[in-house]
């Protein structure tokens, strides 16, 4: 689903073509709020309470009973509610053109490994912001400004990628803090419309949550936040954002990203998945034999599975959202419609998926990473692994 994070720049995305995995350590969402109810029925109101609407009578004729009356054909109510997710969704974002951006390939890297983790990483750190500074000469030449300024920023000294990919819609992995020698690592997937273009406001999520976990955590307690774009995330206005189908895509990169950053980390490193939106989607489908430790679902739509028990992971699986979270009134549905599985099934946030729910306070869709709030808190508290200090809702 689409978002955007707190006071972030309005951008375009765009999608990639030609995708090929880096060699690193990894192969390779404001937005006005939707229709209410009320808007959705405005033409339909009832009559006042007080009047009763005159209707014809003709004789011999009578209201059958309730158990006599025509129902509407299931195929028809499964289309109404897939038509309504869609109404829902549709205008949180303006259409866009899939712009075919020019890059270089990704660098090629060695893998990082625990052994050389520290001196790997600067290596690859400096190859893909050389290879960013490419992409912007590239974007610039091909008259797209905006990308160019986007990959340039991307190209600084105090960026530190562990992969870039400035082909397409883009994609790219961050690090803030020390990964070498952090003791608790969040990963942050995002949902719908992510891209280099819209980069910035996903950047700014990661680095409220990196500030807050430098105010939380304890003396000599080490932290990193991974702000993970590596897949190509679904355009808000499109049918596949309704669907699993780019889930299903990035979750292998996903897990086998997971599965490496365990690898080249110590063994007692808390790994800790913050799944926003449509990237609780993914977060979703990843889930079994995903190698963390707790997985926090925020402005979910659905897992694409019905419980925690269907996820088939050993992680402690966390679900919040927010009062003022335009989600909330989506269809929490899993139907067959034309050949295409609709919708993300159970509510996360519902007693029957058996998720841990904390409090997201009022926060709005795009409000989970705001600094001061109370979903920021627990994101972090759930990073630190202090789950008795999480509030629950």
């Amino acid at each position: 689903m689409g978002h955007t994070y707190p006071n972030a720049p309005a951008s375009t995305p765009s999608h990639a073509t030609d995708r090929r995995p880096p060699t690193a350590i990894v192969s390779r969402e404001g937005h006005p709020h939707p229709p209410t109810a009320s808007t959705l029925h405005e033409d339909n109101r009832h009559p006042h309470p007080t009047t009763k609407r005159s209707r014809p009578v003709r004789a011999g004729n009578h209201t059958p009973p309730k158990s006599q009356r025509t129902r509407t054909p299931k195929w028809r109510r499964t289309l109404l509610a897939a038509l309504l997710t869609t109404a829902l969704t549709a205008p949180l974002s303006a259409a866009t053109t899939r712009l075919q951006i020019p890059a270089p390939a990704p660098a090629a890297l060695p893998p990082i490994t625990a052994t050389s983790l520290r001196t790997t990483l600067q290596k690859t750190y400096a190859a893909n912001r050389a290879n960013a500074t490419r992409a912007a000469h590239m974007a610039a030449a091909h008259g797209d400004t905006h990308r160019a300024a986007a990959d340039r920023t991307l190209a600084a000294p105090t960026r530190h990628l562990l992969t870039f990919d400035g082909r397409g819609a883009g994609q790219t992995t961050e690090v803030l803090g020390d990964l070498a020698h952090a003791d608790h690592i969040a990963v942050l997937v995002p949902g719908s419309d992510t891209s280099l273009d819209t980069y910035a406001r996903f950047h700014k999520a990661a680095v409220a949550l990196y500030a807050d976990l430098a105010h939380r955590a304890p003396r000599d307690t080490r932290t990193a936040v991974i702000a993970w774009l590596g897949y190509e995330t679904p355009a808000t206005v499109s049918t596949t954002v309704t669907s699993t189908t780019r889930a299903d895509e990035a979750a292998p990169h996903l897990r086998a990203f997971v599965r490496q950053l365990r690898a080249a980390t110590s063994a007692r490193t808390h790994i800790s998945l913050l799944c926003h939106s449509y990237g609780s989607v993914v977060c979703g489908r990843a889930a079994p034999g995903l190698d963390a430790d707790d997985i926090a679902l925020v402005g979910s739509p659905g897992t694409g599975a019905d419980s925690v028990k269907a996820l088939h992971t050993n992680a402690r699986i966390w679900a919040a959202r927010g009062g003022d979270d335009w989600v909330g009134v989506v269809p929490h549905i899993s139907v067959d419609l034309f050949g295409t599985t609709v919708g993300f099934g159970t509510d996360p946030v519902s007693r029957p998926f058996g998720a841990r729910v904390f409090d997201a306070a009022d926060a709005d869709h795009s409000g989970y990473f705001t600094p001061g709030s109370a979903a920021l808190a627990n994101l972090a508290r759930i990073t630190l692994g202090e789950t008795s200090e999480v509030t629950r809702a």
